[in-house]
């Protein structure tokens, strides 16, 4: 009887020991975690009266769902959970600014409604979108598009901060020519 312990608990260490992918006393490869992707645009902040002028726009109501592709440092993300309640999804490669934004929806108490994925928006789904925001240059916009057309249910909303969307046509285009802080902007809406 000792004998079958002592063979089955040699059968079972050995099989163990052959799962082990690192060997004892070494370091486990490391895992290449941070998503690759191309920077699509520099990271430049909208001014909070233009984010808010976008989302309302977009004309973003509470419980919808929306994206904001390149989201910076969270602020339409932050402000489309906080002021009009909506599940709102912010997609940033750089981790820096993931970081920061993800540190300040918890601060805000808006993990429920407000997160922010670490990856490249052109290889994302925004299937579940109702409202996607923008602000990269003329070319990246170009990027995105087939993405969208690929993926975006009819009726949804995209809008567009300073650069259209090439080969689509807006259906309303808004120019703000002071910002507050001397600077004029030009929106763009789209519906898929």
């Amino acid at each position: 009887m000792r004998l079958q312990k002592i063979l089955a608990f040699s059968v079972l260490a050995g099989a163990l020991s052959a799962q082990q992918v690192t060997p004892p006393g070494a370091q486990p490869a490391p895992v290449n975690t941070q998503p690759t992707g191309e920077k699509l645009a520099p990271y430049y902040p909208t001014p909070e009266t233009i984010v808010e002028r976008m989302l309302e726009l977009g004309e973003l109501k509470s419980g919808e769902k929306m994206f904001d592709l390149g989201s910076g440092d969270g602020r339409i993300v932050i402000m489309a959970a906080r002021k009009y309640h909506a599940d709102a999804t912010g997609v940033e490669l750089d981790p820096d600014l993931v970081q920061s934004s993800a540190a300040k929806i918890k601060q805000l108490g808006l993990q429920k409604t407000a997160h922010i994925i670490h990856g490249d928006i052109l290889k994302q789904n925004y299937s579940s979108a109702n409202l996607i925001t923008v602000y990269l240059l003329p070319e990246s916009n170009i990027k995105v598009r087939p993405v969208l057309d690929a993926t975006l249910k009819k009726g949804a909303r995209i809008v567009a901060h300073d650069f259209e969307i090439g080969g689509w046509t807006p259906i309303k285009t808004v120019t703000i020519p002071d910002d507050g802080e001397g600077r004029s902007h030009t929106l763009f809406l789209y519906i898929h």
